[in-house]
């Protein structure tokens, strides 16, 4: 089988797992006769506080802002400088691209930048990985504190999730992924033997990741970047209160059930589908349901209208993103080719 052909077989099951969620979500969706679900989501659209909302993409574009400064600073110590508008433009590029390919983000923004700066791919993304190991960091941690705050609710409503299994199924499950953990350092050992250009790249990539790693305990401004980072994911947070505030379902929630929808969109998220569309629509409208006694629609409507918004502003900065690179690149062209002549 092809490569071309399994990457089009993957993007196939995931476009149709992503419908499939959505589906079962809008499924949820009950109107009133002679409505339909889209006019109802049209007119929750029209009663939401813009105000509110405009809030949401303000606090989004200072933390993309931050994000990418944050980024620079990685990448100071590997030996690269980069322009603070650069790696903000090649990170929204990579959240364009993560709305198409999950994870896909990661690469080509890295990609983005080298077009920039002429920063090695490999380089940049050694730095990535580190930055998205932070993150993961700050994420359990406000989980963690998520938890601390509303355990009986989440633990509540995480049961009422179709996780739980029998002992049986656990030990079948623990075996299901040991084997497959086997195979597949089995089919890594297998490829480092046979193929020379994945050991190769391998090695390259272990190799950035180890600079990006050491790039941490390098930086001249260690309590800054954390900083950084701390206001980012307060952003994160101040971003899911002000959408709660722009609709009437839900203005009258506080701060200990941001906590709690801040945990399951989190954790809806992280599922590798295209910017969470899918298990992010099924989740949150359980938790706001089941935590807090919002309608199901009601519920429903605002999930597809808070992740729409965000999607919204994703493509917007994103395609802004890449026009702006496009021009830049060109111009730069342009400007060889007549010192050439």
């Amino acid at each position: 089988m092809s490569p071309r052909l399994k990457s089009l077989i993957q993007y196939v099951i995931i476009l149709g797992v992503t419908i499939l969620l959505i589906y079962l979500s809008l499924r949820g969706l009950k109107v009133a006769e002679g409505e339909n679900k889209w006019d109802y989501l049209q007119r929750t659209w029209g009663n939401a506080n813009k105000g509110w909302l405009i809030a949401m993409a303000v606090l989004s574009l200072v933390s993309h802002v931050i994000r990418a400064e944050r980024w620079r600073m990685l990448l100071e110590p590997v030996g690269y400088h980069a322009k603070l508008s650069h790696s903000f433009h090649s990170l929204m590029v990579g959240y364009l691209i993560n709305l198409v390919i999950p994870r896909g983000g990661e690469i080509s923004r890295c990609y983005n930048l080298y077009k920039l700066d002429k920063i090695p791919v490999i380089e940049s993304f050694g730095t990535v990985v580190v930055e998205r190991v932070v993150d993961l960091f700050f994420l359990v941690l406000l989980i963690a504190i998520s938890f601390a705050f509303e355990s009986k609710k989440l633990f509540a409503f995480i049961e009422t999730l179709p996780l739980t299994t029998s002992g049986n199924s656990k030990i079948g499950l623990i075996i299901i992924i040991l084997v497959g953990i086997s195979a597949s350092v089995t089919l890594l050992l297998w490829l480092l033997k046979k193929n020379k250009k994945v050991h190769t790249l391998i090695q390259k990539t272990w190799s950035s990741f180890k600079e990006g790693i050491l790039s941490i305990f390098r930086l001249k401004n260690k309590g800054l970047f954390v900083l950084y980072s701390c206001i980012v994911w307060s952003l994160y947070f101040a971003m899911s209160y002000t959408v709660l505030k722009a609709f009437p379902a839900t203005e009258r929630l506080d701060f200990s059930a941001v906590l709690s929808l801040f945990a399951i969109g989190a954790i809806a998220m992280a599922a590798p589908l295209p910017g969470g569309t899918g298990s992010y629509h099924v989740l949150v409208p359980q938790g706001l349901f089941f935590l807090y006694q919002i309608p199901l629609s009601d519920a429903v409507a605002f999930t597809f209208i808070f992740h729409g918004w965000q999607t919204a502003l994703f493509i917007f900065f994103g395609v802004l993103s890449l026009i702006i690179t496009s021009f830049i690149v060109k111009r730069r062209q342009t400007a060889i080719q007549n010192h050439q002549n």
